[in-house]
């Protein structure tokens, strides 16, 4: 079913399939009318906290039916929903509560010593616990209002690392999230596309683009989703065999997880799966081949995209898929229709077939721009082409391949990283005189944040560890430190970051992960 915008997904399913699953926990499930109902009584109590068009509302919280459910209601309301990492420290959480300026907040009470702070010092309001989400909706009359809507309004502002030490909102719209939904219901070249007889599951964190991509992919199709918690490895597992799961989408350091688990060592049954989506970092060719093989009846397809494109805008099909291995495996695939690539150089020119350049996307899935950050948006999207920060170079068939990096960013278990964030942490230390973070090769997560640090006084790597830790999010944390007596840098200064890497990364190969 194809929708203008998002307001009438839920209520479309629950008068064509009322009975139908809507979505399932490990616990519990609801049919398309029960969930339909759930967003009416959740419309009816935004309004009543004084919602209205355009305004914030931030989820910090595991993975949801209830976020869903809030995501479905914003929408009808012409609210913007703004899912925040709960990885996040309070710092962190209260600057994007600020820069958004979220006027209701939905966080999981687990997070309290995160939330509290952080809520007072951006001076939010409104709170509701998720532990208190069915007790607030049943206090609220159901309201089947409409706001209105068109298809340029932003309804997703969903934060990315930030290249200067902040991150940044990214505005998304019913036209690009839909478009980028469409486009991934294509069918062809061995994929079946999406209709309401699938099972998928909801397992990638919802504050990303990966997970609530995938759950707007189950409501336009009217599938049924199975939510969890968090990506658990076992739980996963479980769920595909408990829920005969026919689709899902895993970060290559997931999919890894999955293959080296006791539990399909031992012949847990994945056969269900029809279609494995993965993407989100690059993805080692053995572990590709030995997903392959654990997941016998799947179709594989890569997906390559970004927030700023509101998820896949480049994708490697089935068809282009062999145990064996292949060339085309190691890259990332070819533009979805409709979506224009290039490769181009310093002065976006575009550059000829298998000459390295940074990747430049035009597609209708693009971003409006970054919240309150126009400076910001002008540097990332030139005359409707949003430049990417990856280097990568084309073949003469229009496949993509990633090379490396324009810009710095570390990709660790499909966590996006930028080093700034890390630098800013660190040089806040009396002992750090200087200091440059880079990415490292790392077996498990694909790429590991490691600290090349200059002392002006003595200190240990643990200390600084432990330092960034009280001040950004564990993930972003540096894994490892070496100590150096000085930095490489150019005549201008800057530090050179790929001459650091290069210690590091195996010879002739592509520095990222």
């Amino acid at each position: 079913m194809l929708f203008e915008t998002m307001r009438e997904m839920s209520a479309y399913w629950a008068a064509a399939t009322p009975e139908r699953l809507a979505f399932s926990t490990e616990d519990a499930g609801e049919t398309w009318a029960e969930f339909h109902a759930r967003v009416l009584r959740c419309v009816g109590a935004l309004r009543g906290e004084g919602v209205g068009p355009g305004d914030r509302i931030g989820y910090l919280g595991l993975n949801s039916v209830d976020y869903i459910v809030l995501m479905q209601a914003c929408v009808r309301v012409g609210a913007v929903l703004a899912p925040i990492n709960w990885r996040l420290v309070a710092a962190e959480v209260g600057w994007i509560l600020r820069d958004a300026g979220i006027s209701l907040l939905v966080a999981d009470r687990a997070f309290a010593e995160v939330v509290q702070p952080a809520r007072a010092e951006a001076g939010v309001k409104q709170l509701v616990w998720s532990e208190d989400f069915a007790g607030w909706l049943e206090a609220a009359a159901a309201d089947e209002r409409l706001a209105e809507a068109a298809p340029d309004d932003v309804v997703l502002q969903l934060y990315t690392s930030g290249t200067t030490g902040f991150p940044k909102g990214a505005l998304l719209t019913h036209r690009s999230l839909l478009g980028t939904v469409e486009k991934g219901s294509l069918t062809g070249e061995s994929w079946s596309g999406w209709d309401d007889s699938d099972v998928c599951l909801i397992a990638m964190p919802l504050f990303h683009i990966g997970g609530t991509g995938w759950a707007l992919h189950a409501l336009a199709a009217g599938a049924s989703g199975v939510v969890l918690a968090r990506p658990d490895i076992a739980l996963m597992i479980d769920a595909i065999g408990r829920f005969r799961v026919t689709k899902m989408f895993a970060v290559p350091a997931v999919l890894n997880m999955i293959v080296q688990h006791p539990k399909t060592l031992a012949g847990a049954d994945l056969s269900s799966v029809t279609e494995m989506l993965y993407g989100a970092s690059p993805i080692p060719l053995d572990v590709l081949k030995g997903a392959m093989r654990a997941f016998p009846n799947a179709s594989f397809i890569q997906c390559y995209g970004a927030t700023e494109t509101s998820g896949t805008v480049v994708y490697l099909p089935p068809s282009d898929h062999d145990v064996a291995g292949n060339e085309r495996m190691r890259g990332c695939g070819k533009p979805f229709p409709g979506n224009d690539l290039r490769i181009v150089d310093a002065k976006l020119n575009p550059l000829p077939p298998r000459e390295v350049g940074e990747i430049a996307v035009r597609s209708v899935s693009v971003m409006q721009g970054y919240h309150g950050n126009p400076e910001a948006s002008a540097k990332a999207i030139r005359d409707g082409w949003y430049l990417t920060g990856d280097a990568g170079w084309m073949d003469e068939d229009g496949y993509l391949y990633i090379h490396d990096r324009v810009k710095d960013m570390i990709v660790s278990g499909a966590e996006n990283i930028y080093p700034a964030e890390v630098e800013n942490a660190l040089f806040a230390h009396p002992a750090v005189r200087d200091a440059a973070v880079i990415g490292v090769p790392d077996a498990r997560w694909g790429e590991a944040v490691k600290a090349v640090v200059v002392r002006k006084a003595p200190v240990e790597a643990d200390a600084l560890i432990a330092f960034c830790r009280e001040r950004i999010a564990g993930f972003k944390c540096p894994k490892s430190v070496d100590f150096v007596d000085e930095l490489p840098r150019n005549p201008s200064g800057k530090v050179l970051k790929k001459e650091l890497r290069k210690a590091y990364w195996p010879q002739g190969e592509r520095m990222v992960g």
